[in-house]
């Protein structure tokens, strides 16, 4: 499989990594068996994060006898030198190794004051020095706190949301990352599965030789679809451009990305799921969105009480509440005419 150079860490990844967040919805021995058949295909790149709840435990029971032949990259959402290097504790006990390849600040709301000896920055820059990390970089939504990042030349590595549903703005980001020599991560690279086919988004990415896409697998089958597009790389022919335009007419805007950044909510709604199911119903079978368990997960949003919390967490700053009354509506309307078969 193909490696690059990950920046100026110049630590070789293989051009697919592994996106861990999905394996939270996987067992333990399922998670196992696809971890480790990742890195018997060649993967060598795994991303996962502290909030994540026990992927990083997964990681560390499928890899830790291979631990010296994989480069490991995780996050803290600490906001204080003390926070993170307790979270940094935890996630060398959990992934069962004595350092971490990659260490990220997890999507701050603004970068740290690198004078602050209290800061998260302080948290970084203290257990590089000790060894428990080699590398350091920092996660984000926002472009203009990316780019600040890159620029500031504090981190090694910037993590992004790029897809083929990417403006320009965010091309101008990756290409800024070249210049500066700071790696970049891709995440959301299915933009949260509402890019179906694979094979556009990954030739999207091919184009640009500094980007590397931790793809979210949970399946056997996604691995698997991944592995053979390293084998047989698409190329962005005209026919390929066409279709991601057809992506981007269809999705290109304010709609929720399924990060999963806004739960968990104090009513029980499944936000990640509920703000986005017109989208999904308009992509998949419906039939299955249509089924009891779906039905009542969307009754589910007459109990919001509004409080706020999940539209403070969203990275895109959706309206959340808005937005699950307007899927509820027209989820209701969808759900009448396939009972009538219209």
């Amino acid at each position: 499989m193909d490696t690059i150079s990950l920046g100026r860490t110049n630590l070789k990844v293989t051009r697919s990594a592994f996106g861990a967040l999905p394996i939270q919805r996987v067992d333990m021995e399922g998670s196992i068996k696809l971890l480790r058949k990742a890195f018997d295909s060649g993967i060598n790149f795994y991303d996962t994060a502290r909030m994540y709840t026990d992927s990083e435990e997964k990681l560390g029971r499928a890899l830790s006898g291979v631990r010296h032949e994989i480069i490991l990259a995780t996050k803290s959402m600490g906001q204080t030198k003390a926070v993170v290097l307790k979270e940094l504790e935890e996630s060398l006990k959990q992934l069962k190794t004595d350092y971490i390849d990659l260490y990220q600040l997890h999507n701050p709301k603004e970068l740290p004051d690198p004078e602050d000896e209290n800061s998260s920055y302080a948290a970084l820059t203290e257990a590089k020095a000790k060894g428990l990390v080699r590398f350091i970089g920092v996660t984000n939504h926002k472009v203009d706190t990316a780019m600040a990042a890159v620029r500031s030349g504090l981190y090694d590595t910037v993590q992004f949301p790029f897809s083929c549903l990417s403006s320009e703005t965010d091309i101008q980001l990756v290409q800024l990352c070249s210049q500066y020599d700071i790696g970049f991560i891709a995440m959301k690279a299915m933009s949260g599965g509402l890019i179906t086919d694979a094979r556009a988004t990954f030739a999207f990415i091919r184009q640009f030789d500094n980007v590397v896409p931790i793809w979210g697998i949970q399946k056997e089958s996604e691995l698997e679809e991944f592995i053979s597009l390293e084998k047989n790389p698409p190329q962005l022919d005209e026919a390929l451009k066409t279709q991601i335009e057809g992506i981007r007419s269809q999705l290109t805007g304010n709609f929720c990305r399924g990060c999963g950044y806004c739960g968990p909510c104090p009513e029980g709604i499944p936000i990640h799921v509920a703000a986005r199911m017109t989208q999904v119903i308009g992509r998949f079978p419906s039939g299955a969105m249509f089924d009891e368990e779906n039905r009542k997960n969307m009754e589910l949003i007459t109990q919001c009480k509004e409080c706020g919390l999940c539209k403070q967490r969203c990275p895109y700053e959706l309206d959340i509440p808005v937005l699950l009354k307007r899927m509820l509506a027209e989820y209701r309307e969808l759900y009448s005419a396939y009972c009538t078969g219209k």
